[in-house]
């Protein structure tokens, strides 16, 4: 806790000084033009890995970069989800994951959750990526399903009703990264359809 309270102090005497404009700004205006959804794992920081001002990016973080698809009823991850698309409009999603996955290690190397029972069922919101990942007779690399969970969590993004809204209207465009953290590299996936899923390349 020490540290924290240290870097408090340094933020508020280097950092805060130099862009005090911008926080007078921020205080009146919240503006962001991309819903950023990451694991949770503290590896992962998307304002560090984007070089994003405070302001830019819209940050939801869950166990696995784990999008549920959409049912009715309370849900924090859904209603974050809706007030980036209908309220603050961002214009682009991007669904990231990462290198070294815990969560995707858990679910490829099949460990024992028994004792974990709220990340077993939480988890489960990653079985059509183990699904798409796994070859005959085998269980799913780790990296092979950190990427297959990045497709499926987009699908699953779509489900939710002011995503589908704004993805018929064309005015937000679905992105799908994987960063890889030794390498401090962000590949790309293939061009993504509305679903999801990865578009029909033309001949």
């Amino acid at each position: 806790m020490q540290d924290l309270t240290e870097g408090v102090a340094r933020f508020q005497r280097d950092v805060y000084p130099a862009k005090a404009d911008l926080f007078a700004h921020l205080a009146a205006t919240h503006r962001p033009t991309t819903l950023f959804i990451s694991c949770s794992d503290a590896r992962v920081v998307p304002e560090l890995i984007t070089q994003s001002e405070p302001g830019e990016l819209f940050v939801i973080r869950t166990a696995g970069n784990l999008v549920p698809a959409y049912t009715p009823g309370p849900d924090g991850v859904a209603a974050s989800i809706e007030y980036a698309v209908a309220v603050l409009n961002v214009t682009d999603i991007v669904v990231c994951g990462h290198s070294a996955c815990g969560a995707m290690t858990a679910l490829a190397e099949r460990h024992d959750l028994s004792g974990a029972p709220a990340i077993a069922d939480w988890l489960r919101h990653a079985d059509a990526s183990r699904a798409r990942a796994t070859g005959e007779g085998g269980a799913p690399k780790v990296d092979a399903l950190v990427r297959e969970n990045v497709r499926a969590q987009l699908a699953n993004l779509a489900t939710h009703p002011s995503v589908a809204r704004a993805l018929a209207a064309d005015t937000v465009t679905l992105h799908g990264w994987v960063y890889d953290i030794p390498a401090g590299t962000v590949d790309e996936l293939d061009e993504l359809d509305a679903t999801g899923r990865p578009a029909a390349v033309a001949a």
